[in-house]
């Protein structure tokens, strides 16, 4: 896509994976590497990118992101709005191009870096329909629909075009460390770097005194194991200091583990055939310009050679985030790590495993603070007194409004912590299950809710919820399968339509679930609230997600 900025009279190509979320750009970030910082920037600016262009690619990843505003905009191509252009540490110029759009409202790294620096916050997807607002034309469109349609619009103007960025770049992998994988290279007058014969590998780190850096690699101070005679011509020769980034043993030993017994060779490609790729890859946002590029390198390579049938050694990638205390990040080098002993024997284990899994979503930041664990702790005793209420009660047969209710919580922890790999949501869903069930004790399939509730909290408090199985009159609930949903009782006689006019939810009336697209369309137009910003205005378009919404597009 393309960001003009007027006062240069040049166009500022960015790369995206999100068109999707264009309308919510509210400012516009350089790295500091890119070359326009020269020519629009002050010597201020380009003072500060320079000091931030020196620090490591970890550093600026994972430290407090900073940056600093030229004092340029560029135009938005999706709206013309005028967004203010900065230069950050926090973005590469190694990804895309150098240059990002902003999107605070849904990249945790640009809100960060949005409330450090006060600027604008804007949502344009709903968090639980994922339909575009705030979206212009594009409003009420679901994520993955409104990709292609503004994709496409962008071509039709001329300001963008589909296109596919690579995040592959070199990986310098030798280290002045004593600790790695010895580089099989020997270094000849004659014949420079000459590679140690197969029949002498692999070579074997010398036992040493002192494996600490002195200017130069450990290995070069043992003398004896530095000379050696070159393998081609057999004059005197020297080793290679340096050895490899630990990250090579990393890269590829999660392939034993598949076949750990093998005395004959590293593994049995026909075992790790059928045991890989791993399901599923957790590590923090370094490792996806680090171990986990190099472990697919090496899983490729392998494949190449015909030792492995796989070429990805990972189905799904998930980067968890940082736990705050008191705005900054919990590091034991700070001393200002929260130990979870003392708050286990205060509220039980239970309280705060389930506190650390409802802070917020895994992948974001999060703030950690104790009345976080005392709200946990009061609500895990609810349950206490709702079994103990319903538990000499039978199954009911009858469906009713709860046992709906149940099916529905069913169905969205499952894709909450199986789909979305969400385990905040999943206690909140329990949690209004739990208030439900506590209105209605008397209700045909209360025990059956009250069952169901104590299956789903499990994972998250093995020890009460056990008990409580127990006192319901069962056993051993870690040996039971996971709750199923019924997909006949999923859907419901009535649903809330979310109205709304340009993007903007102006109203929401309980309808009918078999209503057609032209009935929730009159629906829509009949609001008396929605009528007040139709009124003498032009329909352009009429937007329906079925079960959810209706967006009126006017002119």
């Amino acid at each position: 896509m393309l960001f003009r900025d007027e006062e240069l009279d040049v166009d500022v190509p960015v790369f995206t994976t999100r068109p999707d979320t264009l309308f919510g750009a509210t400012f516009f970030v350089l790295a500091p590497e890119h070359p326009l910082v020269e020519k629009l920037a002050d010597d201020e600016v380009r003072d500060y990118a320079q000091k931030a262009g020196a620090r490591s690619v970890e550093e600026r990843q994972t430290k407090e992101k900073d940056g600093v505003f030229t004092g340029h905009y560029v135009v938005n191509p999706v709206n013309d709005e005028r967004i203010p252009v900065w230069v950050a540490d926090y973005v590469l110029m190694d990804y895309g191009t150098g240059a990002i759009m902003a999107v605070p409202a849904h990249d945790e790294r640009d809100r960060e870096f949005a409330e450090r620096y006060g600027l604008e916050i804007r949502t344009v997807i709903e968090e639980e329909t994922e339909v575009l607002v705030d979206s212009g034309e594009f409003s009420g469109l679901l994520a993955d629909e409104a990709i292609a349609k503004i994709v496409e619009w962008l071509r039709e103007q001329g300001r963008g075009a589909p296109a596919i960025s690579y995040r592959l770049r070199d990986w310098s992998m030798s280290r002045q460390r004593y600790w790695g994988c010895p580089i099989p290279i020997v270094y000849c007058e004659d014949h420079g770097a000459v590679a140690v014969p197969e029949d002498q590998l692999p070579v074997v780190l010398p036992e040493i005194d002192d494996y600490r850096p002195q200017g130069m690699a450990p290995l070069a101070a043992d003398e004896e194991w530095m000379n050696v005679p070159c393998p081609k011509c057999g004059k005197p020769a020297r080793r290679e200091p340096d050895t490899m980034d630990t990250f090579v043993d990393s890269s590829w030993y999660f392939l034993r583990y598949c076949d750990p017994h093998n005395d004959r060779a590293p593994w049995d490609r026909r075992i790790v055939d059928y045991w890989m790729p791993v399901d599923q890859y957790i590590g923090g946002i370094d490792h996806a310009t680090g171990h986990l590029l190099y472990s697919r390198f090496f899983v490729k390579a392998l494949n190449d050679f015909g030792l492995l049938g796989i070429r990805e050694p990972f189905q799904r990638l998930f980067h968890q985030g940082w736990v705050r205390q008191g705005g900054t990040k919990m590091s034991k080098s700070k001393g200002n790590v929260t130990g979870p002993d003392e708050l286990a024997n205060r509220y039980g284990a239970d309280a705060v495993r389930a506190y650390i899994l409802f802070m917020g979503p895994a992948d974001q930041d999060m703030e950690w603070t104790e009345e976080g664990v005392e709200g946990i702790s009061r609500f895990l005793r609810r349950p206490w007194r709702i079994v103990n209420e319903v538990a000499e009660r039978e199954r009911g047969e009858e469906v009713t409004d709860l046992t709906r209710a149940v099916h529905r919580t069913i169905a969205r922890v499952t894709d909450d912590i199986g789909r979305r790999f969400q385990f905040n949501t999943p206690i909140a869903a329990v949690m209004e299950l739990v208030n439900e069930l506590g209105r209605s004790p008397e209700d045909p399939g209360a025990r059956f809710a009250a069952e169901t509730a104590v299956s789903l909290l499990q994972p998250y408090a093995p020890h009460i919820t056990e008990e409580l199985w127990s006192r319901l009159g069962r056993e051993r609930l870690w040996e039971e399968p996971w709750p199923q949903a019924d997909p006949a009782l999923l859907e419901r006689e009535t649903f809330e339509l979310v109205i709304q006019v340009n993007g903007r939810v102006r109203d929401r009336v309980e309808v009918a679930s078999d209503l057609s697209e032209d009935e929730l369309i009159a629906q829509a137009r009949a609001s008396a609230r929605v009528q007040e910003f139709l009124d003498g205005k032009e329909i352009r378009k009429e937007i329906v997600v079925p079960g959810k919404l209706v967006n009126l597009v006017v002119g």
